[in-house]
């Protein structure tokens, strides 16, 4: 009786956040956990996107996702910040420059 491996197919790559990414959208939350508003969050890594989700409360649906898309990087630019609807509050190349969407003044969270 021979032994004949399997084979399976390969898996597509998972897209993720680098280190400096992440510490980025973290010294964001934290800013944002000490000012009040927001008190969880989520990260998810798929075949197409990374996505970091906020909460106001971890019981309900995320205020804000901050999605990265390599596959928009030449066009719209990978970064993109989406409203509780899915609405794109701002898109763009660098995630500095997304998040620039939050600095104070900007708007308020209405309860």
């Amino acid at each position: 009786m021979a032994f004949e491996p399997t084979y399976s197919a390969p898996r597509a790559a998972t897209i993720f956040f680098e280190r400096r990414e992440l510490e980025r959208l973290l010294r964001l939350y934290g800013q944002r956990v000490a000012a009040g508003d927001w008190r969880d969050y989520g990260i998810g890594g798929g075949a197409d996107a990374a996505v970091f989700t906020v909460f106001r409360r971890s019981g309900e649906a995320p205020l804000y996702r901050i999605e990265k898309r390599p596959a928009l990087a030449r066009r719209q630019g990978a970064w993109a910040v989406l409203n509780q609807s899915g609405h794109v509050l701002r898109r763009g190349h660098e995630l500095d420059q997304v998040l620039k969407v939050f600095e104070k003044g900007r708007f308020t969270v209405v309860e």
